[in-house]
């Protein structure tokens, strides 16, 4: 069992779950749909064996960036 980094947004009306491991998104109308709905994108994802391993990601903060 993988244990993956996720970050759940809003955006608009919808919210996104959006993988941090690996480049894996998805979305649905609540927080805790887009978590499902990022699941079995991800069960899909690392359903072929030849999947890129995870990137590690230790301790993801969110922050404000002015440019």
């Amino acid at each position: 069992m993988r244990h993956i980094a996720v970050m759940i947004y809003r955006d608009g009306e919808d919210w996104v779950g959006q993988a941090l491991n690996v480049n894996v998104s998805s979305f649905g109308k609540t927080p805790e749909e887009a978590r499902e709905s990022l699941s079995e994108a991800l069960a899909l994802y690392f359903e072929d064996e030849d999947a890129p391993e995870l990137h590690e990601v230790a301790d993801p903060r969110i922050e404000e960036v002015r440019v």
